[in-house]
């Protein structure tokens, strides 16, 4: 099996191309779905987090805009909700592994993949990737967006430049999406030849 992580900065469009890999046949298993799923009514981490973020859970699971205004500017804070999550998410990251155990190929989306230290237990790493202005124009036209936001989520995640230089494959998605679906199989294709091989 080969472990293929895919990353992406914000407004990437990581999302597009995960669920082209997982048109091709190839399980995915999503970082942040899991999260939501932890953090939604009944979710196994809302305990944790109301004792730590007291008044940013309730009846509908995690207040997200309540959270994220508890954390957002505090690293500790940060911190101590990522010691929450993460090993939460490394446990439903393990019954994913052990459910596709004969995949040929399985893709981990993670966001901050190269943040986190995550490309460390990949075999390869794929970057979605556009340029700067398609980034910030569809960032900005999420409904809750403005500029000071979008700038102090890029400020926490390594700059594009960065993820590419350090990326196996890179996907364009400032391009039509038939290209970008090229791209997801060449991709495909070249972990199944280097598996074969």
């Amino acid at each position: 099996m080969i472990k293929l992580g895919l990353t992406g900065s914000i407004g990437m469009g990581k999302s597009t191309v995960a669920a082209m890999f997982a048109d091709e046949g190839v399980p995915v298993f999503d970082a942040d779905a899991a999260v939501h799923r932890l953090q939604e009514p009944g979710g196994a981490l809302l305990p944790a987090i109301e004792a730590a973020f007291p008044g940013t859970t309730g009846a509908q699971g995690v207040d997200r805009a309540a959270l994220s205004a508890a954390v957002f500017h505090d690293d500790a804070a940060i911190k101590r909700l990522e010691a929450i999550v993460h090993p939460a998410v490394g446990a439903a990251r393990a019954a994913f592994l052990t459910d596709h155990a004969a995949a040929p190929i399985i893709v981990f989306d993670v966001p901050l993949l190269f943040e986190t230290g995550g490309d460390a237990h990949v075999d390869k790493v794929a970057v979605v990737s556009a340029s700067a202005n398609v980034q910030r124009a569809r960032v900005l036209a999420r409904p809750g967006q403005h500029p000071a936001k979008f700038d102090a989520i890029l400020a926490r995640q390594l700059p594009d430049a960065q993820k590419r230089a350090r990326a196996h494959f890179v996907i364009p998605t400032d391009v039509p999406l038939d290209v970008t679906r090229a791209a997801v199989r060449n991709v495909i294709a070249c972990l199944l030849r280097h598996e074969g091989g």
